[in-house]
């Protein structure tokens, strides 16, 4: 499981690199994550990758089960 996981967060990432638009804004009070976008990890869609677009760069910010407090992370997050 955890073998098939990585491969389908590495896969999802470089789909982003390749789509970096594809994923839906994320509104967030944190003015450093304004242009935080999300996206869900290929066959784990409970699982979201949050990453932030700066001109041709894609930095993953943040891998996120659903069922956590999503936005009480983003929001305390300081290290963008």
């Amino acid at each position: 499981m955890a073998v098939r996981f990585r491969t389908a967060v590495r896969q999802t990432v470089q789909s982003l690199r390749q789509h970096p638009l594809v994923g839906p804004r994320y509104h967030s009070g944190n003015p450093q994550l304004q242009t935080l976008c999300t996206w869900a990890v290929a066959g784990f869609e409970a699982i979201r990758i949050y990453y932030l677009l700066d001109e041709d760069t894609l930095r993953v910010i943040r891998i996120l089960h659903g069922k956590r407090d999503v936005k009480r992370i983003l929001e305390r997050e300081t290290r963008v």
